[in-house]
This record gives C-alpha cells, sequence and structure tokens, in this order.
C-alpha cells in the first residue's frame, strides 16, 4: 500500500514519483526487449516489475527492523482500537433526536503513534508490519516464479504448482495473524500509556481479521490445481511424443 500524508498536490507528487519509477523499469525493460527483437515482452516486463516489487519490501523489511532498534516511537496503522467519546460532545438518542444528530458511543482511531513503548511492543509492531508486507509482497513473488520458469520453457512444471500452494498457505497465516497481532499490538500498546481506572485504559481486545487472506488463499489454491492439471497432460503428451518418436 502506497501512503503519503500531507497537503493534496504534495501528496499526489509523492504518488506520482512512485508510480512513475514502476513506469520507467516497464518501458526500459519494452524498449531493451524490443531491440532484441523479444517475443516475451509482457513476461519480460511481469518479471522485471514483480522483481522489483520483491526487492523494495525485502529492503522495507530491513527498514522495519531497524525502525526497531532505533527509534522510540511506534506506528500502528489499520486499526480498530475503539475510544470513549469526550464527555462534553452533543449526543442524542435515538427517540430524543430531531434532525441531524450524533448517537453517543465509541470512536475507532484508524492509526496512532506510541511514544516510549517497551521492547515487546516495538518486537510486536515490527512483526505485524511484517506480515503485512508479507501479504502485499506475495503476489509479486508468485508473479515472479510463474514468469520465470515459463521464460524457461516450463510453464507447467512441479515449481509453479509447489509455489502457488505454499503461497496460499502463506496467504492464509500470515494474513489472518497479521490482523489479529496488529489489533492485539495496539491495545497493549495503549495499555501502556494508560492505568487501569483510566476512561481511556482498554479492558478488553478488540480483534478483527479480514476474510481476504481467506478468498485468496482459495483462489491460489484453486491455481495451483489448474497449474497441477496442466503439469499432468504436459506429462502425458511428452511420454506419447517419446512413444511416437520410438516407433518412427
Amino acid at each position: 500500500m502506497i501512503v503519503y500524508s500531507g497537503d493534496l498536490w504534495g501528496s499526489l507528487g509523492q504518488v506520482g514519483i512512485y508510480l512513475g519509477v514502476l513506469l520507467l523499469v516497464g518501458i526500459v525493460v519494452f524498449w531493451r526487449g524490443r531491440r532484441r527483437r523479444s517475443t516475451t515482452l509482457v513476461l519480460d516486463m511481469a518479471l522485471s516489475l514483480s522483481g522489483w516489487w520483491v526487492t523494495l519490501s525485502a529492503l522495507g523489511v530491513i527498514v522495519i527492523v531497524l525502525k526497531a532498534f532505533t527509534t522510540n516511537w511506534v506506528e500502528l496503522d489499520g486499526t480498530a482500537f475503539s475510544i470513549p467519546l469526550p464527555t462534553d460532545l452533543p449526543c442524542a438518542d435515538a427517540a430524543d433526536a430531531h434532525g441531524p444528530a450524533i448517537s453517543c458511543s465509541r470512536a475507532s482511531i484508524q492509526s496512532l503513534s506510541v511514544q516510549n513503548p517497551s521492547a515487546g511492543i516495538h518486537a510486536l509492531a515490527a512483526l505485524s508490519q511484517t506480515c503485512s508486507l508479507v501479504v502485499s509482497t506475495l503476489p509479486a513473488a508468485l508473479i515472479a516464479v510463474i514468469c520465470f520458469q515459463t521464460l524457461r520453457g516450463r510453464a507447467f512444471h512441479r515449481t509453479v504448482t509447489r509455489a502457488l500452494v505454499v503461497g496460499a498457505s502463506v496467504l492464509l497465516t500470515v494474513g489472518i495473524c497479521g490482523d489479529l497481532l496488529n489489533d492485539i499490538t495496539t491495545t497493549l500498546a495503549v495499555r501502556e500509556v494508560f492505568t487501569p481506572g483510566s476512561p481511556w485504559y482498554p479492558e478488553s481486545f478488540l480483534l478483527s481479521a479480514s476474510l481476504l487472506p481467506v478468498g485468496g488463499a482459495i483462489a491460489l489454491a484453486a491455481l495451483a490445481a489448474v497449474f497441477h492439471q496442466g503439469t499432468r497432460i504436459q506429462a502425458e503428451r511428452d511420454r506419447l511424443q517419446k512413444d511416437t518418436e520410438g516407433l518412427v
């Protein structure tokens, strides 16, 4: 995910630079392929872009680890942490509301930074961010494997099938665990800030897990079955071809 904060045009410019770099890589690969009269330009571009994606993600893991050891704060994004609303906020019950009114409940904070957390919170936050990075990088890694094997003339090979099966397992496990770990880390971090008895002290854990990893894992497992079937058909064709050559 690409996230920048600031004024509108500044943030759009930063996102544009990020996307421009990827576009430049694609243009260079396309130009080199045309010069070589390559017949696999799309595969070459996909392999190069996915390789850059994986490389940048590897650098991102290094940054996450360095931040865990060198900073005195942690960032927690995409959380579902709820806090009580201020007491002076004008609220109205549904039965008493006349016109637009705010119903008193709890507010939800989607991102927050905690200063001077413990080493355990640093470690949990780094692990949670790494899980999110692994999930976002997994599609690029699988594309790289498929393109690499296809360029070698081994599109339907056991390596591709195994990579898809492993990818499905990683997506299901890391995706769900990452969501839960993020919520757990947030609650524990806020508990370090406030003391028990404070109205801001979270008494319970609010956990949530997206179903996207489940759906993605099912899709990858189905794709692995398709490639496995293709591998079997390819093996039968190769065997028949050898038998035919032997008869000739």
